[in-house]
Formats: C-alpha cells, sequence, structure tokens
C-alpha cells in the first residue's frame, strides 16, 4: 500500500493535481473535457483530455458511457492530506484548529480577569502565538491548493 501511495504522489503533480483538485471540488458530478479545459484555463481541450487520462490510468477517475469523467475514488496523498471534507466542503485542517484556538483565547480575554500576573501574561502569549502559528498553517494550506 505505502508503495502504491509513493507512487500516486509522483504522478499525482502539476497540472494533472490541479484537475483532480476540481473534480473533487465538484461534489460527485462528471466532467466533460471541454468543461475541465475552461475552468482550469488549458490552451486546447488535448491538454485536459491528456490529464484525465492520466487520472483515469491511475484509477482515480472513471469514463462514463457519455465520455464523460468522474471521480472514481478519493486519495490522500502530498498536499491533499491537508485538507478535511465535511459534506461537499473541503478546507484545511489547520483552519479547524485555529478557528478552535482563536475561540478559546477570545473565551479566555472574556471570561477571566485580565490582570498583569505572570499567569495571566503567560496564558495570553501561549494563546496569542498558537494562534497565529495555526492561522499561518491554514492560509498557506490554502495557498498551496492548486486550483
Amino acid at each position: 500500500m505505502e508503495a502504491r501511495e509513493s507512487e500516486l504522489e509522483a504522478k499525482l503533480r502539476g497540472k494533472t493535481l490541479q484537475v483532480y483538485w476540481y473534480m473533487l471540488r465538484g461534489g460527485g458530478r462528471s466532467f466533460g473535457v471541454r468543461e475541465v479545459q475552461r475552468a482550469l484555463g488549458f490552451r486546447s481541450p488535448s491538454v485536459a483530455l491528456h490529464h484525465l487520462e492520466k487520472l483515469r490510468e491511475l484509477g482515480l477517475v472513471e469514463k462514463k458511457a457519455t465520455g464523460d469523467y468522474q471521480v472514481a475514488r478519493e486519495v490522500k496523498v502530498g498536499f491533499l492530506k491537508l485538507f478535511l471534507k465535511v459534506g461537499g466542503f473541503r478546507f484545511p485542517r489547520f483552519l479547524l484548529y485555529a478557528a478552535f484556538s482563536t475561540s478559546l483565547l477570545a473565551a479566555y480575554l472574556t471570561f477571566y480577569p485580565q490582570d498583569l500576573s505572570l499567569h495571566n501574561l503567560m496564558a495570553l502569549a501561549f494563546g496569542f502565538f498558537a494562534t497565529v502559528i495555526l492561522w499561518y498553517e491554514a492560509l498557506k494550506a490554502l495557498r498551496e491548493a492548486p486550483f
């Protein structure tokens, strides 16, 4: 299994990853070659077809009788490991952690008496820096998304 995953990760890069990500975000519907070409700004339909066929050979998409392509299975390799799927929405897992950390910091500031004690300053520093780091990682994951 590990060899298959590393092979997938090696082949699922660049424009092919961009096509796969676009299809994953499509919510299980099928896509035509020209639709993929237009959506991703490829110069010709043959470029989109090449990447769709590459995904089909990897077993990630299937070609329907109508000629459209649909995601056959989802894999979590490379940057895809950084994302969670809830319903049809995908978001970086760090976004969940950042929101949780932010809410804890806000609750601490709201409900705990603020003074200049060492305990209070350490809690604020820890909460602030953890929250900043988590938001940075969440935004970084969003920037790395291929589409």
